[in-house]
């Protein structure tokens, strides 16, 4: 068991770094103030410095490195802002590893490289208005006839939804019941069919875009089948990838707002001298330090006891519900250290509170990966339906 980084690794680390506090900061600025992704020229300089690709094969464009090695660099950019992180949280941890594990090799061929040069982004389209927690209930449909699936249905929270270049959809591929009928088909922006609602409006997320996705028979190849009926849980499986992923980008939050406010404390003075000279505060940077290192320890542990496969549910719910709820409190106590200056729009604080609200609702909710947690424990699932 060994707690330090490699050489390679921390280089990765600090040209991610140093990449991400140069060139992000404004991207970041420019999406909460419009609402907008990064843009295509951020997207190609990403794609050019490697960042979208780290844990694919070379063979498929990627880096060919481990997953500690995408979450690393993840990091570093989440500290500047979700949005800013995002097209890398979809690159390297996202639906474009269920076409690397599962795809054909047509599919993946055509599509993964694209991902690295940042030429496409891929989205995935899991929930559905009553099918959220609940993923198994799901009704979207996918009939296959003569080579081809023709789907229908809707989907709802898509991040990147309308904005994507590709989607990989949840759907049933066969009359069983529950998750036996369940697969998913990867279906490109342009396909006749395909449209989108409104972008939606929340809290927090400014620059991650989310949208309904509906599918009015939307037509593919056969052949863009990634998973067939019957591979529930080989989704998931690339799903717990996902929820690392998602962990870190909380992690991103809790970890950037405790470098910031560090540098704040040891700057702003009140009573004749620096903040951090009162007790009070040097307890609350304590336990903000705690939760962060606590936090990075179970998001690594995940990433290398996978051995650069895809994690175990059990080590990436851990991870993710447990900086999911970290991030809420570092966030909010960065804000409450700050004071006017933490709650003001003209500083990124108020914004990494928002943002860690929402990764904690995102990609499977904190109580409901607590009821992962204890499943994996006893060794068997829980029926909520019953």
């Amino acid at each position: 068991m060994d707690f330090q980084l490699s050489d390679q690794q921390r280089e990765l680390q600090a040209t991610a770094r140093k990449f991400a506090r140069a060139e992000m900061p404004k991207i970041a600025e420019a999406c909460e103030r419009t609402g907008h992704p990064p843009g295509a020229d951020m997207l190609k300089k990403l794609g050019d410095m490697g960042f979208l690709g780290i844990n694919i094969p070379e063979a498929l464009g990627g880096l060919g490195l481990g997953n500690l090695e995408a979450l690393l660099v993840l990091e570093e950019f989440a500290k500047i802002s979700s949005a800013s992180a995002f097209p890398l949280f979809e690159a390297n941890v996202g639906p474009v590893h269920a076409l690397v594990h599962f795809a054909s090799d047509r599919l993946k061929h055509e599509v993964v490289p694209k991902v690295c040069r940042g030429e496409m982004v891929l989205a995935v389209s899991m929930s559905e208005p009553q099918a959220g927690s609940a993923l198994t209930d799901l009704t979207t449909r996918g009939e296959i006839n003569n080579g081809q699936v023709t789907l229908n249905g809707q989907k709802r929270w898509c991040s990147g939804g309308g904005h994507s270049d590709g989607y990989l959809v949840y759907t049933r591929l066969s009359d069983d019941p529950g998750a036996k009928g369940i697969g998913a088909v990867f279906v490109d922006k342009d396909t006749p069919g395909l449209s989108f609602g409104a972008q939606e409006e929340l809290m927090g997320f400014r620059g991650v875009p989310s949208a309904d996705i509906f599918l009015d028979n939307v037509t593919v190849p056969e052949d863009n089948i990634v998973v067939p009926a019957g591979g529930f849980r080989k989704l998931m499986e690339a799903f717990d990838l996902e929820r690392c992923g998602n962990a870190t980008m909380a992690l991103g939050q809790a970890s950037g707002a405790l470098e910031d406010v560090l540098d704040y404390v040891q700057e702003r003075q009140q009573f004749g001298k620096e903040l951090v000279e009162f007790q009070g505060v040097q307890i609350k940077l304590a336990e903000m330090q705690m939760r962060v290192e606590a936090a990075r320890l179970l998001i690594h542990r995940a990433a290398v006891n996978a051995q650069d496969g895809l994690p175990s549910v059990i080590d990436s719910s851990v991870a993710k519900c447990f900086s999911n709820e970290i991030c809420r409190e570092v966030t909010g106590a960065a804000v409450q250290l700050m004071g006017g200056y933490g709650y003001s729009k003209a500083y990124p604080m108020e914004r990494r509170m928002r943002d860690a609200w929402g990764w904690g609702i995102a990609g499977g909710a904190i109580d409901i990966q607590k009821t992962n947690i204890s499943a994996a424990m006893v060794g068997r699932r829980f029926d909520q339906r019953r």
